[in-house]
């Protein structure tokens, strides 16, 4: 590999990094797949040296590629069988609600559907528009704004709900 192509690559992850590992822990759940899934997605860069016309191009294959091989981690028997797993453990042990408001929000959220998390993570997270997230899910810019509408509703009665929770105890 050449100098240059290696700086662009070097470039392109210390730009990218953190958006990555974010949105693959947002599908995730899990730190450590969201570790696996961020190196093969730069494994896929430097493999396949895909040519990009701007550097939103850029960014959007690298959104995209996250996705994908996140949903096919979702899909894969050795998730499924993780998740009955972790279910099983869950209904062994009590668990205590979160105090901090922060982490109420963030539970919220991680406890929202796939289709309402992610167009979430983007908007908020990533600053994209819903024309962009619509591009990037290939959905119509109408889905994009009713799962943000509904994703937004879904995360108020769960804080609504925690606070009652709180309230009482």
């Amino acid at each position: 590999m050449k100098y240059a192509e290696k700086q662009k690559v070097l470039e392109c992850y210390q730009k990218h990094k953190d958006m990555i590992f974010k949105l693959a822990w947002a599908y995730c759940k899990d730190t450590y797949q969201a570790e696996d899934i961020f190196q093969e997605v730069f494994y896929k860069y430097l493999t396949y040296h895909p040519k990009f016309k701007t550097p939103e191009h850029e960014k959007a294959w690298l959104i995209r590629t996250t996705i994908n091989l996140c949903k096919n981690f979702l899909k894969s028997k050795w998730n499924r069988d993780i998740q009955q797993l972790e279910e099983w453990d869950k209904g062994q042990e009590s668990l205590s609600d979160p105090s901090d408001a922060f982490d109420a929000l963030k539970n919220a959220i991680l406890d929202l559907p796939e289709k309402y998390r992610i167009p979430i993570h983007l908007y908020y997270y990533e600053d994209y528009s819903v024309r962009e997230i619509s591009h990037l899910l290939h959905k119509s810019e109408s889905t994009i704004q009713t799962q943000l509408q509904r994703g937004r509703e879904k995360i108020k009665q769960t804080l609504e709900r925690s606070e009652r929770h709180d309230i009482r105890a």
